[in-house]
């Protein structure tokens, strides 16, 4: 009850001096504080439990992990129906500028975040928190026409950075090599620049030759290599259909040749394989923190396996 209200009252009776008068003020203004009184404790306002919190998270980055990000999603809201996710792709670079921005709670990303990025979000007040939350292999694909099956990490460097033009130059046909790439603003992109044409030597200043033609999504590239007998590209094993050929991979010519799975990425025989990681300002908190803490566990875990990715941890 308002107490100004009520010392306001005393004031005003206590200037009528006839008696009756005086009892007819205060009866009129009982009548007004009831009022109040019911009014504030009317069933709107008593202290009972009201609608389950309501939280909102935004999720953007990586297309790598999109439609795992999608699937982990889908789950959560069904068993927290108080959560609304929204996730969208456009690649580790555009998630990671948006976290740094503050207008996402995560960013995906199939890269760690380099340095200028830490930098940039430190000028800006945010402080980017890594979480690694599944593991992946990159897959080189090739059309099924293609009788290459193998070939050793310094052989794609030398195709991707132009030194090598034909399939004859690797056991294949007569054929030119159509290089594909996906994005420059693509996590999986920068992953590959840098442990596979540059051999994962930070002097090493290989690139990309002039012709490979630059795809905005691993569903592009996959057409592109369905379609051409000539193509050689990279993706996400998860991304990979039955109809494609994967290539076996030796990380230097005459040692072994690797085809990616889960098993060979856990036990780091696979020399492409690399960590999915989410960011977030901060130390994660409240519904943020829960979620990501979900991600983590068994039940998330599975839908790793079923997508094609690698868990944290195999059963």
């Amino acid at each position: 009850m308002d107490c100004t209200l009520i010392k306001s009252i005393e004031y005003e009776i206590s200037w009528y001096p006839n008696i009756f008068a005086t009892i007819i003020l205060a009866m009129k203004y009982a009548i007004i504080l009831a009022l109040v009184f019911l009014a504030a404790c009317s069933p709107a306002s008593l202290s009972t439990p009201g609608p389950q919190a309501q939280a909102y998270i935004e999720n953007k980055g990586s297309d790598t992990m999109v439609n795992l990000a999608l699937a982990w999603a889908e789950k959560y809201q069904g068993e927290h129906p108080q959560v609304s996710l929204s996730v969208t792709g456009g690649g580790s670079g555009t998630g990671i500028a948006a976290l740094i921005n503050g207008t996402v709670d995560i960013a995906n990303a199939s890269r760690r975040i380099k340095e200028e990025e830490m930098k940039l979000a430190g000028e800006k007040g945010i402080q980017p928190v890594e979480f690694v939350v599944a593991r992946d292999a990159i897959a080189v694909i090739v059309n099924p026409e293609n009788p290459v099956s193998e070939l050793s990490l310094q052989q794609i460097s030398d195709i991707y950075s132009g030194k090598i033009k034909t399939w004859t130059e690797v056991g294949g046909e007569n054929r030119p090599i159509v290089r594909l790439s996906r994005e420059t603003n693509s996590g999986t992109h920068v992953y590959f620049l840098e442990t596979v044409l540059r051999l994962g030597d930070k002097n090493n200043k290989t690139f990309f030759s002039d012709d490979t033609l630059l795809l905005p999504s691993s569903e592009g590239i996959i057409a592109e290599v369905r379609q051409n007998p000539n193509s050689i590209g990279y993706d996400g094993l998860g991304y990979v259909p039955p109809d494609i050929k994967i290539l076996a991979i030796a990380r230097k010519p005459g040692e072994l040749y690797i085809l990616p799975s889960a098993v060979t990425v856990n036990d780091n025989s696979y020399p492409i394989a690399r960590d999915l990681y989410m960011y977030i300002s901060g130390q994660p908190t409240g519904f943020v923190k829960d979620y990501l803490e979900w991600i983590l566990s068994p039940q998330a875990q599975e839908i790793v396996t079923e997508l094609g990715f690698v868990p944290l941890k195999l059963k």
